[in-house]
């Protein structure tokens, strides 16, 4: 499970920040995680819990923000949403799709004492 190693980064980056800005206590995680970004937000939030345990982030609440997919598609030159990599354009059904976005997973916020 990538989810696993993916939390302990965040963790980690949480932190080192601590460290670099002195807080001592962080009260909400807010995280953006891309529809494409082959990501699961539950295995994310299971993951959290355990990997922030007896750390600056136990206890902190996991808000978990979902960024849907965009693509510029070169056939109809509009920028739409993707469900899925390789998918047709939602409004040309060409298969010359460019994914623009939702692929990122990011540390948008965190509130900290």
């Amino acid at each position: 499970m990538h989810e696993m190693a993916l939390t302990e980064s965040i963790v980690e980056l949480i932190e080192e920040e601590s460290r670099k800005q002195g807080f001592s206590r962080v009260r909400v995680v807010r995280l953006e995680i891309g529809a494409l970004s082959h990501v699961e937000p539950e295995a994310i939030r299971f993951c959290f819990e355990a990997v922030a345990h007896g750390g600056i982030v136990q206890g902190a609440r996991l808000d978990i923000v979902r960024i849907p997919g965009e693509g510029w598609c070169l056939d109809c030159a509009k920028t739409v949403a993707v469900e899925e990599r390789f998918g047709p354009c939602p409004e040309c059904g060409g298969y010359h799709v460019q994914v623009t976005g939702g692929e990122d997973m990011r540390v948008q916020e965190l509130e900290v004492d």
